[in-house]
């Protein structure tokens, strides 16, 4: 069994700064990759940043310039330092971790931009 907590979210007003911390624990021998997506209320889940073992890195476009994803391989934590946060930022945000052949999510932590 493999558990992920985030851990992180709250209010912040436009502008501000949050980060987001995601710790795997349970049965892991190594963790590929990391990411966190993003869920608002009636909309689809998205992909927000994604971080290979190695370090390589992707993000959503609306995002880009203002998150920065990272990990530590030796915690088996996954980070996303959150930036000139916007309204439109305002989530559910999922960490997710691919061990093997296999994908595991976090129950979510919510994140609120709002004055």
């Amino acid at each position: 069994q493999v558990q992920l907590v985030e851990s992180g979210g709250g209010l912040v007003q436009p502008g501000g700064s949050l980060m987001l911390s995601c710790a795997a624990s349970g049965s892991i021998f190594r963790i590929n990759d990391m990411g966190w997506y993003r869920q608002a209320p009636g909309k689809e889940r998205e992909l927000v940043a994604i971080i290979s073992r190695g370090g390589s890195t992707n993000y959503a476009d609306s995002v880009k310039g203002r998150f920065t994803i990272s990990r530590d391989n030796a915690k088996n934590t996954v980070y996303l330092q959150m930036n000139s946060l916007k309204p439109e930022d305002t989530a559910d945000y999922y960490c997710n971790v691919q061990i093997k052949a296999r994908t595991y999510w976090g129950k979510g932590t919510l994140v609120t931009v709002s004055s």
